[in-house]
């Protein structure tokens, strides 16, 4: 009687698999197995398959397989633009605020005089957007009569005397038309030259301010060391940006006839120094 097989026999049964020459029959290969073996073997590669496509299909091929990939991806994008939009924004307030105490200066107001180094330093905190930049009657009433005073003149010039050691550049050469005169609200000089004249930098500094106003057409403003800036008015041409590094006696700026303060070729030029108009003839010559 033939015995009976079982499910453990069946797999533990030894079979030879032998690969032969088909024109001579030699045997080139061998190789043993059993059910069992088989099993196993192919239980491990198809797990392995179905890992590696699993992986493939959350990384690679997820932009395909994934419905939710692009939106994941449209949502990181959208975080990031959000992030640069907010920098902008706060870059733009402090720009706003750094040319509003410019735009106080150039109005002769300086009651509420910012040093631009500070602005600049102070990158790291938020600047509000300055809501008037009209001073007070009573700031301006004070102002005024300390201007017109003797007193404001003496205390002036002791604490200028640092400057008068210093060495500065002619910015233009020509007559002057219009001379300082503070109590007739003049807080520099003007000085007629030729259409088309280079003014150049009256000492080493970085540009602050290079843009576009109204009433003084084409500015553009120089930081010296010791908090001393030089202004240069109605220029027809500027040629140096914001941020930018010029040597004294460099060329900065075409004379010109912009703004609408203004009636001809000419460049009006002011002294400021900590946050004080200075006499420009007392510490250039033209």
């Amino acid at each position: 009687m033939k015995p009976k097989k079982t499910l453990s026999n069946w797999l533990t049964t030894r079979y030879q698999l032998i690969i032969r020459n088909e024109e001579n029959f030699a045997e080139k290969t061998s190789l043993g197995f059993t059910y069992s073996k088989v099993i196993l073997f192919s239980v491990i590669v198809f797990t392995g398959l179905f890992v590696l496509s699993m992986f493939m299909s959350k990384t690679i091929l997820a932009k395909w397989f994934d419905p939710k990939h692009e939106q994941m991806v449209l949502n990181q994008q959208l975080f990031e633009l959000a992030q640069k939009v907010d920098s902008l924004g706060l870059e733009v307030d402090r720009k706003d605020q750094f040319i509003a105490n410019f735009q106080r200066v150039l109005s002769g107001d300086t009651s509420n005089f910012q040093d631009p180094a500070e602005a600049l330093r102070g990158e790291n905190q938020p600047l509000s957007r300055p809501a008037d930049l009209k001073a007070s009657s009573t700031d301006s009433v004070f102002r005024k009569e300390f201007e017109q005073s003797d007193m404001s003149l003496i205390s002036l010039n002791s604490k200028y005397g640092e400057l008068q050691g210093t060495f500065f550049y002619s910015p233009i050469t020509g007559f002057i038309s219009d001379h300082y005169e503070v109590k007739n609200g003049h807080l520099g000089v003007d000085v007629v030259a030729k259409v088309n004249e280079p003014i150049k930098c009256i000492a080493d500094g970085t540009v602050i301010f290079s843009s576009w106003t109204q009433d003084s057409g084409y500015v553009i403003m120089v930081q010296h060391r010791g908090n001393l800036i030089s202004t240069y008015k109605h220029n027809a041409q500027l040629l140096k940006k914001v941020g930018t590094f010029v040597n004294g006696g460099e060329i900065i700026s075409i004379v010109g006839n912009s703004g609408e303060l203004t009636n001809g070729p000419h460049l009006h030029f002011e002294l400021w120094y900590n946050g004080n108009s200075l006499n420009p003839e007392e510490f250039v010559t033209f």
